[in-house]
């Protein structure tokens, strides 16, 4: 802990779970915050969070948290995001920004602008890259965002002054800040993490209702498992980040099955050449993201 006075005096979290704990727990690890109060869906859950240190006390009524907040972080599934915002947006002080942990941005921003109009410039939207199959305040660790990417997706109405706070409060963290606009963000995350998602799940369902699902089973290795790790993720939460993002993540779905077409005919057509020269080319490509080069 740091001697100096904490750069942020209250933080306050609505989802106390791996995103919201884990900002609450690594800001408090980095002597930069007076106190977390914490609002969530049950009693126990925020009984839970206080008693893991996560939070200092758990919100009541948003009417005597939001005014004096300095960060108002909104790590909840991105579906249960506009009704919060609604909550909170009576009660927003003039220097309190609002900001989210949701892994779609194009949605929230449209929630947002609904609930908090001519308040907007108060609202930075963000999206931490730290998922784990985990969930629930014991999930959460002071360590999970070291080195990790969070991407800012400023808009518009964002003063520096808004946007810095933001991005300081992440770097505290021990994250890795990017910037995007909102509408680039979803198309790239729909390509590297929506569709992934939705083609592992497919898979797997796929043998599931099979008559004889268990001898696929039986036999799938670790190429299956590496391939169809993402589909043990929680269902409502990629349920909602799919619809969130439907239309960018039907062109990614559109262009992927393209690439199949493409790969079907040369197989029909017995072309090996072109299988290979498709495998080489991604081959290449996966080594060098992956630093095997």
């Amino acid at each position: 802990m740091s001697a100096h006075a904490p750069e942020f005096g209250k933080v306050v979290v609505f989802g106390t779970g791996l995103i919201g704990g884990s900002f609450a727990l690594a800001l408090k690890e980095a002597g930069a915050v007076e106190e977390v109060v914490g609002f969530g869906r049950t009693p126990a859950t925020l009984r839970a969070a206080q008693q893991l240190g996560v939070i200092d006390r758990a919100g009541i009524n948003p009417t005597h948290e939001i005014e004096e907040a300095d960060i108002v972080l909104v790590a909840t599934p991105v579906a249960q995001m506009p009704e919060i915002f609604a909550r909170i947006e009576p009660y927003l002080g003039p220097n309190t920004i609002v900001t989210d942990g949701g892994s779609t941005k194009g949605d929230v921003v449209a929630a947002a602008r609904a609930a908090f109009g001519d308040k907007i410039s108060q609202f930075v939207p963000a999206h931490p890259i730290a998922g784990a199959e985990n969930s629930g305040p014991a999930a959460a660790r002071w360590d999970l965002y070291q080195g990790k990417k969070v991407v800012v997706t400023p808009l518009p109405e964002n003063s520096d002054d808004a946007l810095d706070h933001i991005k300081r409060a992440w770097s505290l963290c021990g994250a890795d800040i990017y910037e995007l606009a909102p509408e680039a963000h979803d198309r790239v995350f729909a390509a590297v993490s929506h569709l992934p998602h939705l083609l592992s799940y497919a898979l797997v369902h796929d043998l599931a209702v099979r008559e004889d699902a268990d001898l696929f089973f039986t036999f799938a290795a670790s190429g299956f498992r590496d391939f169809t790790r993402i589909a043990a993720s929680h269902p409502e939460m990629w349920r909602d980040i799919c619809l969130a993002n439907r239309a960018a993540l039907l062109g990614e779905l559109d262009s992927y099955r393209a690439q199949l077409d493409e790969l079907r005919l040369a197989l029909a057509q017995n072309d090996g050449e072109r299988l290979e020269e498709v495998f080489g080319i991604a081959r290449q490509a996966r080594r060098s993201w992956a630093g095997d080069n």
